[in-house]
């Protein structure tokens, strides 16, 4: 059985749409409404070609959600403001990409071993401030539901993702944590943290699939 998390992040990555050429901004509904139909369809056509090429895989999937996440916030958000002011701004960008790159290889293959079992987008909600939030549900291959919300903030006009909450696990403070006990056990050295990232993400997927099979029993 795929974990929560991954059936987690296997959404959140069908919800990042290639929507930068889009003629006008999308909602945040209409934008994980449409994306998922598009990331899945490119999956059913590329999933073998993907299977055997993991770099091609990690740049389609970065294509995808680069332009619709907000990087910057995301990371300023796991380092806290007590370590993102001290960041470099070469520090900052490297940690960005330590941190996609690292949940690409950690939790991409969740995406290739996806049959279309079933994820349904909840009807939209008030979308009038500059933040909301998008429900999913996906269905498992044991049939169990699985709850996924993003939230989304409107940034220069256009929504960006921020947060999931996945099973009620919130995957933001989970990284926040993360960081925050890193940089204890580095003894502050930002540089080593930033390299040491692929294994805080491999960390924080055994404690939330620990928490899945729990929930599963």
């Amino acid at each position: 059985m795929i974990s929560i998390l991954r059936r987690g992040l296997l959404v959140l990555l069908a919800a990042l749409p290639l929507l930068a050429n889009a003629a006008s901004t999308p909602s945040a509904h209409d934008l994980v409404q449409d994306t998922t139909t598009r990331l899945l369809a490119d999956l059913a056509a590329n999933k073998e070609k993907y299977k055997q090429s993991p770099n091609d895989f990690y740049n389609a999937l970065n294509s995808i959600v680069g332009p619709v996440v907000d990087a910057d916030g995301i990371s300023r958000s796991i380092m806290t403001v007590k370590y993102s002011r001290k960041a470099t701004p070469e520090q900052m960008v490297r940690f960005q990409e330590n941190f996609k790159r690292s949940l690409m290889q950690f939790y991409g293959n969740a995406l290739l071993e996806y049959n279309n079992q079933g994820i349904t987008v909840s009807p939209a909600k008030d979308e009038s401030g500059t933040r909301t939030s998008v429900d999913m549900q996906v269905k498992g291959n044991n049939g169990a539901i699985y709850p996924v919300s993003y939230t989304l903030e409107k940034i220069n006009d256009e929504w960006k993702v921020r947060n999931v909450i996945i099973n009620g696990i919130n995957i933001g403070k989970l990284f926040r944590d993360q960081f925050a006990d890193a940089m204890q056990r580095n003894g502050n050295n930002l540089d080593k943290t930033i390299d040491g990232w692929a294994g805080e993400v491999a960390k924080a997927k055994e404690v939330t699939e620990d928490a899945a099979q729990k929930a599963a029993q």
